[in-house]
């Protein structure tokens, strides 16, 4: 498919990215684009020349219509992976930011493709069978902990957020989010948000904190040497509480438990099932995993998996608002919103002992 896709302008791109590296890409009509499958937030199109399918890029830019003023930042995406290049963390190289609305209607960037695949579903995790399974999730795991030990100030990232105070934010902003998005009576998070506002832990030691870190958010290749290619979808990165990400990976790997048990499907919510595969580390396991890995205390997790309960269905249900306003392109969103109830509760029985 070449020309305009929803979203993407493949002509406007091309003008605009020539006065950043010249000829780097050919004219418009030389150029395929197609939107990337996967992706319930911002939407990521893969383009190659035509004649030339080794030339090739990929696009992010944030979703059209309702967008959430502190979300989908792209020159934090953008950013944050230029800095971890050089680091022991898997990044995309990048290529170019565009700030500029006029030219697609939304900031985007340009980076390279990472060959590899994000994995969601279960059935594609079975055919590597429960030890190469369990070794990919470890890993996972260990690309986690290596994140959390750069140090921001030597990448250059020591202002990309204000780590004190950190956790309090966190509330509020998933707060602000969820009346951004509300068209329904959502009573347990109220409950939910007042009971996580009662009981902010101090602040720990901050780290680089990628917002949304779990299996297919990372490119992968199970028959690499080091299977985790890439780190993507990096904006919600900021300075915090790293458990914040561990505990965000824990709720994503029992999301299709919890959907599963209110007697929704996980499939028609479009909805990773990965971690019902053979051999994948219960959540138990992957907190072991994680300790050893960084060498943290853990401690208490039932503030921050509350948290993770609340964040996590805060994002579906601005989904859900999207699409139900018509907002959002490609399928699988129709059933999304029957994911938060029983992620609400879930949150609310973690915190039951605070």
């Amino acid at each position: 498919m070449s020309g305009s896709l929803p979203g993407l302008d493949v002509a406007a791109v091309q003008r605009w990215y020539d006065t950043q590296r010249p000829g780097d890409m050919p004219p418009p009509e030389e150029v395929e684009a197609r939107l990337l499958a996967g992706g319930r937030s911002n939407l990521t199109y893969a383009l190659h020349v035509r004649e030339d399918p080794d030339r090739r890029w990929v696009l992010r830019r944030p979703p059209l219509g309702h967008v959430q003023a502190t979300a989908h930042d792209m020159g934090r995406e953008f950013r944050v992976m230029d800095a971890l290049a050089p680091t022991p963390v898997p990044v995309p190289r990048m290529y170019a930011h565009c700030a500029d609305d006029s030219v697609l209607g939304a900031p985007f960037y340009l980076m390279e493709v990472v060959d590899g695949v994000a994995l969601r579903r279960a059935a594609e995790l079975e055919p590597l069978g429960p030890q190469r399974t369990r070794d990919l999730v470890e890993r996972m795991v260990g690309v986690l902990a290596d994140l959390h030990a750069v140090d921001p100030g030597t990448v250059g990232l020591g202002d990309l957020g204000r780590p004190a105070g950190f956790l309090e934010r966190q509330v509020r902003r998933w707060g602000r989010q969820l009346e951004g998005s509300r068209s329904r009576d959502l009573p347990d998070a109220d409950l939910l948000l007042e009971r996580l506002a009662a009981h902010v832990p101090p602040d720990g030691a901050p780290a680089v904190v990628h917002g949304d870190y779990r299996l297919d958010n990372l490119l992968v290749d199970p028959d690499h040497a080091q299977p985790v290619r890439a780190v993507v979808d990096w904006e919600m990165a900021t300075l915090g509480d790293p458990l914040t990400d561990l505990a965000l990976l824990v709720v994503y790997d029992r999301l299709a438990d919890l959907v599963a048990g209110s007697g929704a499907s996980v499939a028609d919510a479009g909805l990773a099932d990965v971690s019902t595969a053979p051999g994948y580390p219960s959540p138990d396991d992957q907190l072991t995993a994680y300790a050893a890995a960084s060498g943290r205390d853990l401690g208490p997790m039932d503030f921050h998996l509350g948290l993770a309960h609340l964040k996590l269905a805060v994002i579906l249900e601005g989904i859900h608002y999207r699409h139900a306003h018509g907002q959002t392109v490609g399928e699988g969103f129709d059933a999304i919103g029957e994911a938060v109830p029983p992620l609400l509760a879930a949150g609310l029985a973690a915190t039951s002992h605070l």
